[in-house]
């Protein structure tokens, strides 16, 4: 595979798990994207808050490209964990259209570098922080489709919705009777193993 050809499929799969994670937000109302469905707080579009800062940091300021706004989210002086929720201040179509424009960013930057185009990533720790794109690539593939399956549990979560994308769900064919019965069945095994 040439070097071009390589760029262009790591970059596919970092769009898909974009693509993934904002349509777990679909058709849900502000509520839903924003309760918090775990002991730590996950939540959908804190999710893609996230993300947004990942691929600022990473795809911008890692290789001097830099993007104009300023996130409040990134600053020194930012609230701890403040990147993991939004505030009912910030507008889902707000915060969905600054990810967007960032990810646009960092396509420009993905699509203008080469794979071994050096870059600084200065809060990795022991001097691992001199990086290349193809490094960045990967790991934002890595981050991407890490939180993308946050939001498929957090999205099954709310309304039994799951899967890679709304016409390809990647699960196991079965109706609603199916699944509980598969459930039980995982439930029961679990029961059996505990009690060996």
């Amino acid at each position: 595979m040439t070097a071009p050809d390589a760029k262009a499929h790591l970059h596919r799969y970092l769009q898909i798990a974009r693509d993934a994670l904002l349509w777990k937000l679909d058709g849900l109302s502000e509520y839903d994207v924003r309760r918090p469905l775990t002991p730590t707080g996950t939540n959908l579009l804190g999710l893609v808050k996230h993300l947004t800062g990942c691929e600022l940091g990473y795809f911008a300021d890692t290789f001097g490209r830099p993007f104009g706004e300023t996130l409040p989210w990134l600053t020194d002086d930012a609230e701890p964990n403040v990147d993991m929720w939004a505030t009912a201040e910030e507008s889902r179509a707000g915060l969905v259209a600054l990810y967007r424009r960032v990810c646009a960013h960092a396509d420009t930057t993905i699509e203008t570098l080469e794979l071994d185009s050096p870059g600084r990533v200065p809060h990795w720790p022991g001097g691992r922080g001199d990086v290349t794109l193809h490094q960045v690539l990967v790991h934002m593939i890595a981050e991407t489709h890490r939180h993308a399956g946050h939001a498929d549990i957090v999205r099954e979560l709310i309304d039994g919705a799951a899967g890679l994308r709304a016409d390809v769900d990647n699960l196991a064919p079965g109706d609603q009777r199916w699944w509980s019965e598969y459930r039980e069945r995982v439930e029961q095994a679990a029961r059996e193993a505990a009690n060996r």
